[in-house]
């Protein structure tokens, strides 16, 4: 794991802000859905950067929309270039953060263990 400056940090913080308008406003494909940009991670060296997204339904259509994102890819890098002043705009590669989906299922076996508890107690 790779020690996150603060150049990388606010660059990677610069470029989730403006991906998420760009998708919104310029990205017109059905198969998209809601979604969130939860992090990006970029490269010290800006070559690249991962785009981390949850979406509203689920897992169910991440394979499609990672599909139709990496594929416009270019098409947002390019007005990332337009909009951000930066000497080298990284390539982008989405995927998925599962992250939201694991925290619900950890929180409702917590819940569930909470609910065993209380009902095992005596009165």
């Amino acid at each position: 794991m790779r020690k996150e400056t603060g150049r990388t940090r606010r660059i990677a913080e610069l470029l989730q802000r403006e991906l998420a308008g760009v998708i919104q406003r310029e990205l017109h494909d059905p198969r998209i859905g809601q979604l969130t940009l939860t992090s990006v991670d970029v490269a010290p060296d800006l070559s690249h950067a991962k785009v981390y997204i949850t979406q509203l339904s689920g897992i169910a259509r991440a394979p499609e929309t990672l599909k139709v994102l990496n594929k416009a890819a270019g098409f947002l890098r390019h007005a990332l270039r337009e909009r951000v002043e930066l000497r080298v705009i990284p390539q982008l590669r989405f995927m998925y953060d599962e992250s939201v989906e694991k925290g619900a299922a950890i929180s409702s076996l917590i819940d569930r263990a909470l609910a065993q508890d209380r009902d095992k107690e005596p009165k």
